[in-house]
């Protein structure tokens, strides 16, 4: 039974709160004297009247990427551009390689008929320094296409 002049008991939530009040009550009927502070100057409390202002929700780009808007598009796109300009490189310089190895055998005979270990020189590069060529563009495109892929990242968490 609780009587009507009881107040109810504080729980553990109000307790803090009922504390902070208990003492800007007591600043409020104790004004401070000059004195009190000493030669320190009255401090000013200064708030913002737009405290309750509700602010524009700022949506980061991975949200605009993921809701496929036009800026999402446009980052994505940047990103897919810079990724197939690094590949078209690579595969040109792989293919003139490949390419201009039979024209080098054509232009210039002499090394047609260069032997290595007793196999022609036109077999040994193409079937054998080939491979390693192809190995060593295919590691230095992974390389790259994931420098650009942190920097699409590092872009991205800038414009957070």
């Amino acid at each position: 039974m609780s009587g009507e002049g009881q107040e109810p008991e504080p729980s553990e939530e109000t307790e803090p709160r009922r504390r902070m009040t208990d003492r800007l009550a007591r600043a409020v009927e104790r004004p401070r004297r000059e004195t009190d502070r000493g030669d320190r100057p009255r401090r000013e409390v200064v708030t913002s009247p737009r405290t309750t202002a509700t602010r524009h929700p700022r949506y980061p780009v991975t949200r605009e990427i993921d809701e496929q808007t036009r800026l999402g598009e446009v980052y994505m796109g940047s990103l897919i551009r810079t990724q197939f300009r690094l590949a078209l490189f690579v595969c040109t310089v792989l293919g003139c390689v490949v390419g201009g190895l039979p024209v080098l055998f054509l232009l210039v005979p002499e090394l047609r008929e260069v032997r290595l270990v007793g196999i022609p020189l036109p077999w040994v590069v193409l079937a054998g320094l080939i491979y390693p060529a192809f190995v060593i563009g295919a590691w230095l495109y992974v390389r790259q296409a994931e420098r650009n892929e942190r920097h699409f990242s590092e872009l991205v968490d800038r414009a957070r």
